[in-house]
C-alpha cells in the first residue's frame, strides 16, 4: 500500500538527503577496512514494517561483518522521480525497494541489473512463475517480487447481518450482479451500501476487470501492445457507474477519495462496505472505535473467477552496483520464508513465496488473514504490467475518462473511444 499523501513533505526532505548519501568512506562502497558497504533503500512506512526491515538489516550486519548494509529510508510518494535522478547521477542505492509496475522504464533503460544467474535456486523456486512474470522485461529479470496486496471488501458486520444478505466466501463469492443487489439492500436511512474510493481509478478498474474476463491490454502477433475494450472490460466499470448514478447505492463523494478518506464514514455507519487494499486492515485495527465489528470479504467474481491483477512490491539491484552478488545475497536473506513472513505481517500484506504463505500466522481468521491467503493463488500480473507508455496513457487518457464515466458525464461508448482510440495513439509512440 502506498503511503498517504500527507507524507509528501517528508518525502521531499528524504529525497534531498538521499541524493548526497554515500555508503561508506571508501571507494566503490568499501570503507577503509575493506568492508563492503551496501545501501538498501526501503519504502516501508508503517511502523511495524519499518521496524521489521531495520531489525532484519541489524541481524544481517551482525552475521556478516565483511558485508555491511546501510538502511536508507525512501518514500512511495516520489520514488520514481527520485530513483531516476539517482540513477542518472550515479548515486543509486545498491538494493532498491519498489513496485513491479514502476520497473519497466528502469529495466529497459539499463538502470537495473538482470538477476538471471545471480538468484539462488531456493528463492527462484519458492516464488511462483506468475509473480516472476511481473518483473520480467525483454527476457531479463529485474526484481524479486516479494509482497502482494489483493483488494478485498471490508464490511460492517452488524449491517451485513441485519440485511439478511448471504455472506460471501472465497469458495462461494458474490457475482457482480449479486453484489449490486446487496449494495442496494444495504442502502437507506442516510447510509450507502458501498463507497468506491476512486481518486486513482485506473488500477482498480484494470485489476478488478480480470474477475470478469477483461484485460483491456492485449499483445498482438508482432508483440506490440494494443488496447481493446471488450465485453469483460465493461462489467466492473459498468457496475460502479450504475451503483453511483442509477441505484444510488454508492456514494458519489467517495469517487474523489483515497482509501483512508473513506474510513471515518465507514466507522460512522455512512458506508456499509468499502473495497480496499488488504493492507488497509492495519489502519482499521488502529482507528476503529471500540467495539466496532468488521469483516473481510472477497470481492465479487465473474467469468474470470476471483482473478485480480497485482503489482507486487519488489527488490532490485542497481546495474551500477559493483557488488551485485553481495546485494543478491542480502535480498536472499531478507526473503527467507521466516523473514518474508515478518515483512508481510509488518506491511499487513501477503508474501509471494509459497513457503511463507503457508505460515499458520497468515491463515488465521483474525483480521481476515485467512481470506487474504485464500485469494493469493488467484492473483495475476496487472494487465498493463510491462506495457511501455502505460504511465502516459494512465495520466492523460484513462484517469480523466474514467472519472467522467463514473460521475455520469460520459457514456460507455465515449469511454470506449477515449480509452482505446486515444490510448492506442499513445502506445504507438512508444512502439515505433
Amino acid at each position: 500500500m502506498r503511503a498517504p499523501g500527507r507524507r509528501a513533505a517528508v518525502a521531499a526532505v528524504l529525497a534531498l538527503l538521499l541524493t548526497g548519501c554515500s555508503g561508506g568512506d571508501g571507494e566503490d562502497g568499501e570503507d577503509a577496512t575493506g568492508t563492503v558497504r551496501l545501501r538498501f533503500q526501503s519504502l516501508a512506512w508503517q511502523k511495524e514494517s519499518v521496524d521489521a526491515n531495520r531489525q532484519l538489516v541489524k541481524e544481517w550486519n551482525a552475521a556478516h561483518p565483511d558485508v555491511q548494509v546501510d538502511y536508507v529510508q525512501g518514500s512511495w510518494d516520489n520514488v520514481h522521480d527520485q530513483l531516476l535522478t539517482s540513477f542518472e547521477g550515479g548515486e543509486a542505492p545498491d538494493v532498491i525497494h519498489d513496485a513491479s509496475d514502476d520497473l519497466a522504464d528502469f529495466a529497459y533503460g539499463g538502470y537495473l541489473a538482470d538477476l538471471r544467474g545471480l538468484l539462488p535456486g531456493r528463492l527462484s523456486d519458492d516464488i511462483p512463475e506468475r509473480s516472476w512474470s511481473t518483473t520480467t522485461f525483454g527476457g531479463g529479470v529485474y526484481g524479486v517480487p516479494f509482497l502482494q496486496e489483493p483488494r478485498v471488501l471490508i464490511a460492517n458486520t452488524a449491517l451485513l447481518k441485519a440485511s439478511g444478505a448471504r455472506v460471501p466466501t472465497p469458495e462461494r463469492p458474490w457475482s457482480w450482479p449479486e453484489f449490486r443487489r446487496v449494495a442496494k439492500k444495504l442502502t437507506g436511512g442516510g447510509r450507502y451500501g458501498v463507497a468506491w474510493p476512486l481518486k486513482e481509478p485506473v488500477s482498480v478498474t484494470l485489476n478488478l476487470g480480470l474477475t470478469a474476463g477483461g484485460r483491456l491490454f492485449h499483445r498482438e502477433a508482432d508483440g506490440r501492445a494494443a488496447l481493446r475494450f471488450e465485453a469483460g472490460d465493461a462489467v466492473v466499470p459498468g457496475t460502479i457507474r450504475d451503483q453511483v448514478n442509477t441505484d444510488r447505492s454508492a456514494a458519489r463523494t467517495a469517487l474523489g477519495m483515497g482509501g483512508s478518506d473513506t474510513l471515518p464514514g465507514f466507522f460512522g455507519g455512512r458506508y456499509a462496505m468499502v473495497p480496499l487494499g488488504f493492507a488497509y486492515r492495519q489502519q482499521i485495527v488502529e482507528q476503529a472505535p471500540e467495539g466496532f465489528d468488521w469483516t473481510v470479504l472477497p470481492l465479487p467474481a465473474g467469468s474470470g473467477g476471483l482473478a485480480q491483477g497485482v503489482s507486487p512490491q519488489t527488490l532490485s539491484v542497481a546495474e551500477d552496483s559493483p557488488y551485485k552478488k553481495e546485494a543478491v545475497a542480502f535480498i536472499d536473506f531478507l526473503l527467507r520464508p521466516r523473514n518474508m513472513v515478518r515483512l508481510a505481517r509488518g506491511d499487513w500484506m501477503l508474501p509471494t513465496g509459497t513457503a511463507a504463505l503457508a505460515d499458520p500466522s497468515l491463515r488465521t481468521a483474525q483480521h481476515g488473514w485467512a481470506t487474504g491467503a485464500a485469494l493469493a493463488r488467484h492473483l495475476r500480473p496487472a494487465p498493463a504490467q510491462s506495457v511501455r507508455g502505460y504511465p502516459e496513457w494512465k495520466d492523460k487518457v484513462a484517469t480523466p475518462a474514467l472519472q467522467e464515466y463514473y460521475s455520469g458525464a460520459i457514456d460507455a461508448e465515449e469511454l470506449r473511444g477515449r480509452l482505446v482510440e486515444d490510448g492506442n495513439r499513445v502506445l504507438a509512440r512508444y512502439q515505433r
